[in-house]
């Protein structure tokens, strides 16, 4: 069995339950403008986050175009005209408060703690991230958290990985394993930068790339069979 000393976490779906998060912060978001967040527009809104964000992650729209115009695209869609920017600050706020834990991940990320060095690297803002972090418990636990935000580059770009590697003392890509759940920030950005993978795909879901993770798990807890701790 490898060993492994530098252990790279993902935030949201991965040890942060984001879902939980953003539906509550939509809620708040709408009910404050006094429309219904109908089944509809939940499904519109995230069909249309998830092709934006793609498209973040491929070089093809700027953060600041995605995160400024994502809601008045939104309220246009459904017949209402707002600030964009006003918006996502209201959204960015109720997005904040929401630090619901993936199950497990409180006890996993304790035990590992006394074995491993914890890093968290995660695509998002800054303020957003460092505080669910900080509401969840978990902040203690890691010697560094990398945001996109601040290291000027998000996964899968290679340079993210390299700002994480040159920040982290005594780094070795070859006793460092990153986990998270996306298969294109997170496994195929972890492979191009030479590291072993870890695809925490809680849905079961189908993987579409060529490339294949080192590991696959679908529960937290299958993680200390692979770092073999008990």
């Amino acid at each position: 069995m490898k060993k492994y000393k530098t252990l790279l976490f993902d935030v949201d779906d991965t040890l942060l339950d984001f879902a939980a998060a953003e539906d509550s912060a939509l809620s708040k978001l709408f009910a404050c403008q006094k429309i219904q967040l109908t089944p509809e527009i939940k499904t519109f809104y995230k069909k249309m986050n998830r092709a934006m964000w793609e498209d973040y992650e491929q070089g093809k729209l700027e953060r600041d175009e995605l995160v400024n115009t994502r809601f008045a695209k939104l309220f246009r869609r459904f017949g209402k005209l707002v600030d964009g920017m006003e918006m996502e600050r209201d959204y960015r706020r109720y997005l904040q408060e929401g630090h619901q834990l993936i199950q497990g991940a409180r006890q996993l990320i304790f035990d590992l703690n006394k074995t491993f060095d914890l890093y968290i690297v995660t695509n998002g803002v800054k303020e957003t991230q460092y505080k669910r972090l900080s509401d969840s418990g978990l902040s203690p636990f890691f010697k560094r958290i990398f945001v996109s935000e601040e290291t000027g580059y998000h996964k899968p770009d290679q340079r993210f990985f390299q700002y994480v590697f040159a920040h982290i003392p005594y780094f070795n890509k070859g006793g460092a394993l990153i986990i998270g759940d996306s298969l294109i920030s997170d496994i195929l950005g972890g492979i191009r930068a030479g590291l072993d993978t870890c695809w925490f795909n809680a849905k079961n879901q189908h993987n579409e790339l060529r490339e294949q993770p080192t590991y696959t798990v679908q529960r937290l807890e299958e993680i200390r069979a692979i770092v073999d701790i008990g």
